[in-house]
């Protein structure tokens, strides 16, 4: 086999199509294919469900001989090879309907998690990440959590953060606090009942500001209340 033939074996090899001698080599390929096996693992849950198709497909395509009628040798040998050929064809054809079968699957978990906003799913969609150098902090006497991410700008300082263990309803706004006292409000946000980061609604807040302090300028965060006191305090 050519090298692109091998990787577009991939969905064939997972439906057992291959024949014996394309078998053993396309096990001797993967073994050194981190690129086919990663495929393989994503084609293997819906192997199974499309084997049986292609099985069936398979069995209908097969020419059944008259009863009692015999062809010449030259004859059954040509109607072999076209058999050959023709599996072949649908096999690849099978596998690319395979990969593109897995990659919907695929999509389709991605986009159906993404769009639950319910909060209700053991499971909820990850969000997203926070770049940057990381600080967190915690309140053990609320439960509240926090983690900011930290990047420098020319302009000053760009703050990724997170926040969870929190119940509403409650106002609040995250300050930076620079070393010689003076404070920066970075963003300000309202938390509904259901809270953030909590069973009932295990999603944490992800939020984005900036500050104009530098970087190095900033002593801590507080998470502050509009009524007053605050909620977290977050070193770095």
């Amino acid at each position: 086999m050519s090298p692109q033939v091998e990787h577009t074996d991939v969905g064939a090899y997972a439906l057992g199509l291959l024949d014996d001698g394309d078998r053993l080599a396309f096990e001797e390929h993967l073994r050194g294919c981190a690129a086919c096996q990663g495929e393989l693992d994503e084609m293997s849950g819906t192997a199974g469900i499309l084997s049986a198709f292609g099985a069936t497909a398979e069995r209908a395509a097969e020419p059944s001989p008259a009863p009692g009628a015999s062809a010449p040798a030259p004859v059954i040998d040509m109607m072999r090879r076209r058999r050959k050929a023709d599996r072949r064809s649908r096999r690849v054809a099978t596998a690319i309907g395979t990969a593109a079968a897995a990659a919907a699957l695929a999509a389709g978990i991605g986009v159906g998690t993404a769009l639950d906003d319910g909060g209700t799913s053991p499971n909820p969609a990850p969000t997203q990440a926070i770049t940057g150098q990381k600080f967190t902090g915690k309140n053990p006497a609320t439960g509240a959590t926090g983690t900011v991410g930290l990047v420098d700008k020319g302009w000053g300082t760009q703050v990724n953060f997170q926040l969870g263990g929190i119940r509403g309803p409650l106002r609040c706004q995250l300050e930076a606090v620079s070393k010689d006292g003076t404070r920066s409000v970075v963003a300000g946000w309202r938390v509904p009942n259901e809270g953030y980061g909590v069973p009932e609604q295990p999603k944490p807040l992800v939020m984005q500001g900036g500050t104009a302090l530098g970087r190095q300028q900033i002593s801590h965060f507080e998470v502050r209340l509009d009524t007053g006191g605050t909620l977290l305090t977050i070193p770095v």
